[in-house]
C-alpha cells in the first residue's frame, strides 16, 4: 500500500514540478501555486496537494540558489586565471604571478576557455529561470550507465531509483488529531494511519477513506519532545522512505523548534559562564576550556575526527566528536562553544591557481577539501542548540600563528603530563576571541611557582583598578604590568563575531625581561 501510494503521489508531485520550472522564476504571488494545488487536489487530497506544491516550490528555490553559487564559484576561478595570464611567464606582478612555461600558460588559455563557457551556460539557465532539476538525484542517475563501477545489478538500481522518487511526505497542522491529519500515529499504541488519495479510496481499512498500518511505530531518539508535541497537537512533519536494500520503511518525524532569545556578548560575560574553544582540522578536533576571563582550565582535550568511508559513516563518527564535545562542555558547565568561521570557497573555486602547485600543494589541497567545514558548523550548531549551548563563530585570522606563539608554551608548562600542540593554542585563541578579549598573553604574568602547586592563572584578561593619585600603586606577583590593558569590544557577537584585535599594529612582543617569580613585591615605576 506504501508504495501504491508512494508512486501515485511522486507521479503527480513530478508533474507539478515540471509546472513550476516551465513558470520560471517569478515572485511568490505570481508561482500560481493555488491553481495547482486545486488541480492536484481533485486527484488526492487538500492536504497531499498542499504538501507536493510545497515541496515543489521549495526544490526549484534550492536549485536556483545552487545556480547561483554555481556562476560565484566560477567567476572566482575565472578572475584567479586571468589574473595570472596577464604576467608574463616566470614574472610577478604585484601579488599576482605569471606561469612557469609557455606549456602550462597554453594549458591554462583552454581552460579558462572550458570556464567561460560553463559560466555562459550558468547564466543563461538563471535568466530563463529554469535549473535542471533530476528527481531521484543526478548521482544515481549516471550511475545507470556504470552500473559495474557502482557495484549494482540492473535491479538494484531500478529498485533504489524508485524509491528516491516516491513521494510520501505530509506536512504538520496545529489543532490536528496529533499534529498531522495526513499521517497519524498515535502516541498510545504506536498504530499509524495514513489519507489514500481519491483513486485510490476503495483500498481503504480505516474510516473516512483512511488506512491503517499493520505494524506499529516507535520513537527511541528525543521521544519526550515528540509526546510533547503530538499530546499537545502541535504540528509534527511525517516522512516515509524505503530503504530497498534492507527492505525497511522508516518514519521520520519533525519539526520546528522554538524561537530562542540568544544572550550578548555583554551579558555572556557578565554571566560567568565558561567558555569550550574548538579548532577544527583535517583529522582531529583540539579543544580548551576557558573561564569568563579567558583563562585556560583543565587539560586541553584532543578529538579524533576520522572521516573516510562512505557518506553514512563519515557523516556518523562527525556527530560522535561533536557528541563528545557537547558532553566535555557539560562537563565543564560552559554556557557556549566556540568555532572559527571557517569557508573555504573561494580556494576550492580557484583550486591549484590560489592553493599551491606539486606534491605540497596537492597535499594541501587534499587536506582543505577533508576539512567538513559547513557540514561541522550545521552540525554543531544543530545538535548545541537541543543541549542548550551557545554556538559561537569568530574571524579565523592568526588563531593558529598567535595561538602558538602565547599559549602553546604555557599549557604545556601548565599540562606537562600530556602534548600540547599548536591547535590547543589555536582553540584558546578562538574562545579569547568569542569571550572578547584580546589572543596575546598579558606581561608579567607570573609563571608557575617551583615548590607550590597554585599559580596564577595565565592571560589574566580582567583590568586591575589603578589607585587615585600620582604615585604608582604597589606592584605584587597578581597585579599585571601597566600600559598594556586588554580592551574588549563591545558588539554582537552571536552569528558571527566580530574580531576584536587591533592588526594595524601587530602583536608586541616581550623583549624586556619578564618578571616570573612571585617573590616580587616591590614597588616599579611606570615609565614615562
Amino acid at each position: 500500500m506504501l508504495r501504491l501510494v508512494g508512486e501515485h503521489l511522486g507521479r503527480l508531485q513530478r508533474t507539478d514540478l515540471a509546472v513550476r520550472l516551465g513558470i520560471g522564476r517569478v515572485k511568490t504571488g505570481q508561482n500560481r501555486r493555488a491553481e495547482r494545488k486545486k488541480k492536484l487536489t481533485a486527484v488526492s487530497s487538500s492536504r497531499w496537494a498542499g504538501a507536493m506544491t510545497r515541496a515543489s516550490e521549495d526544490q526549484y528555490q534550492l536549485s536556483l540558489r545552487c545556480l547561483y553559487d554555481e556562476r560565484t564559484s566560477l567567476r572566482r576561478a575565472v578572475r584567479a586565471v586571468e589574473a595570472r595570464l596577464a604576467v608574463p611567464c616566470g614574472q610577478r606582478e604585484g601579488k599576482a604571478r605569471g606561469y612557469a612555461d609557455q606549456a602550462e600558460r597554453w594549458a591554462k588559455q583552454r581552460r579558462l576557455a572550458v570556464l567561460k563557457t560553463r559560466l555562459t551556460n550558468v547564466e543563461a539557465r538563471i535568466e530563463s529561470g529554469r535549473p535542471g532539476i533530476v528527481v531521484g538525484g543526478r548521482r544515481l542517475a549516471k550511475s545507470r550507465h556504470n552500473l559495474e563501477k557502482a557495484r549494482l545489478t540492473e535491479r538494484q538500481w531500478r529498485d533504489l531509483w524508485d524509491a528516491q522518487r516516491l513521494f510520501l511526505t505530509a506536512d504538520g497542522e496545529s489543532g490536528a488529531p496529533h499534529g498531522n491529519y495526513t499521517i497519524s500515529l498515535d502516541p498510545s499504541d504506536g498504530s499509524v494511519t495514513i489519507v489514500l488519495p481519491e483513486p485510490l479510496r476503495h483500498l481503504s481499512n480505516a474510516p473516512r477513506g483512511r488506512y491503517r498500518l499493520a505494524c506499529a511505530v516507535g520513537f527511541p531518539h528525543r521521544r519526550e519532545e515528540w509526546l510533547d508535541r503530538v499530546t499537545a497537537h502541535r504540528a509534527v512533519r511525517y516522512d516515509i522512505v524505503h530503504d530497498p536494500q534492507r527492505g525497511r520503511w522508516y518514519l521520520a518525524a519533525s519539526w520546528a523548534a522554538e524561537t530562542a532569545a540568544l544572550p550578548t556578548p555583554a551579558e555572556f560575560r557578565a554571566s560567568g559562564a565558561r567558555m569550550l574553544g574548538v579548532d577544527l582540522n583535517a583529522d582531529h578536533l583540539a579543544a580548551c576550556v576557558l573561564d569568563p576571563h579567558g583563562n585556560p582550565t583543565g587539560q586541553p582535550v584532543t578529538v579524533p575526527l576520522d572521516l573516510t568511508g562512505p557518506t553514512s559513516r563519515r557523516d556518523g563518527r562527525l556527530r560522535a566528536a561533536i557528541t563528545r564535545l557537547i558532553a566535555l562542555a557539560r562537563e565543564h558547565h560552559c554556557a557556549g562553544i566556540a568555532i572559527e568561521n571557517l569557508g573555504f570557497d573561494d580556494a576550492r573555486a580557484t583550486g591549484r591557481e590560489t592553493m599551491g602547485r606539486g606534491g605540497r600543494g596537492k597535499t594541501f589541497r587534499r587536506t582543505v577539501a577533508g576539512i567538513p567545514t559547513a557540514k561541522f558548523r550545521e552540525r554543531l550548531r544543530s545538535m548545541a542548540f537541543h543541549a542548550g549551548l551557545v554556538v559561537i563563530a569568530v574571524d579565523p585570522a592568526y588563531t593558529s600563528v598567535w595561538g602558538e606563539r602565547y599559549w602553546k608554551t604555557p599549557l604545556q608548562q601548565q599540562n606537562q603530563q600530556i602534548t600540547v600542540t599548536r591547535h590547543h593554542g589555536a582553540s584558546v585563541a578562538i574562545a579569547r576571541r568569542a569571550l572578547g578579549h584580546r589572543v596575546r598573553r598579558r606581561p608579567g604574568v607570573t609563571a608557575h611557582h617551583q615548590r607550590m602547586a597554585g599559580r596564577r592563572a595565565t592571560g589574566q584578561a580582567v583590568p586591575t583598578p589603578r589607585a587615585r593619585g600620582t604615585a604608582s600603586p604597589p606592584r605584587t606577583a597578581s597585579t599585571p604590568l601597566p600600559g598594556v590593558k586588554t580592551r574588549p569590544r563591545r558588539s554582537d557577537q552571536l552569528a558571527l563575531f566580530p574580531d576584536p584585535e587591533d592588526r594595524s599594529r601587530g602583536h608586541r612582543t616581550i623583549t624586556g625581561p619578564v618578571r616570573d617569580s612571585s617573590a616580587d613585591t616591590g614597588r616599579r615605576r611606570q615609565e614615562r
